[in-house]
């Protein structure tokens, strides 16, 4: 995690966390479907628990975890349950959900570090296991208004990258747009695969 943008989460994290964002309600209802009744997730970058109170609504065993330790803390509250705090360069599980679900947070790993990470994520995940993620999308990695990194990646950098990084049986890579904490619309790229069995 580029350290700058952590810094910004860590000295924000209840400005963040004010945020009710409803947009990503389609897209986490279509990655739940990919998954069994009370399947095991593997949350990254949580922010404020809103995903995760909602997936454990829906009767899933979720592992909330973000990158700040005040965010975490942010979600615990809110949660009434401990909320980890995971970079994600730590993630060492082996075969251990059943899916991943990183909504606007792995955007934020520097490009030459993206593959590990995605590694790391599909090792986690057990065979024939559902990951999604989202990435503001772009031609060169850069910084927002706000200072934050961004890999800003493209459809076709993306879909090498992910092949580099383990078997997908399946990759998918839709188009849109969302409003984000700097209030500038952006256009964004949410991914969902699913690792071979």
């Amino acid at each position: 995690m580029d350290e700058q943008t952590l810094q910004f989460y860590r000295s924000n994290a209840t400005a963040y966390a004010g945020r009710e964002i409803t947009s990503r309600q389609a897209r986490l209802t279509a990655f739940l479907a990919q998954l069994a009744p009370k399947a095991t997730i593997l949350e990254l970058g949580c922010g404020a628990g809103g995903d995760t109170a909602e997936m454990l609504a829906r009767g899933f065993d979720v592992l909330p975890t973000d990158g700040s330790p005040e965010m975490a803390e942010v979600a615990s509250r809110r949660l009434g349950r401990p909320v980890a705090t995971l970079l994600f360069h730590d993630i060492d599980a082996v075969e251990a959900y059943d899916g991943v679900w990183a909504n606007a947070c792995l955007l934020h790993v520097p490009r030459d570090q993206l593959a590990q990470v995605l590694s790391l994520i599909w090792r986690a995940l057990k065979p024939g296991g559902v990951f999604f993620a989202s990435f503001k999308t772009g031609d060169a990695e850069g910084r927002d208004t706000l200072n934050r990194y961004y890999n800003y990646p493209s459809p076709a950098w993306l879909r090498e990258t992910y092949a580099g990084a383990g078997n997908w049986t399946s990759l998918e890579i839709e188009t849109g747009e969302v409003i984000g904490f700097d209030n500038q619309w952006a256009p964004m790229l949410f991914v969902m695969a699913r690792k071979s069995r």
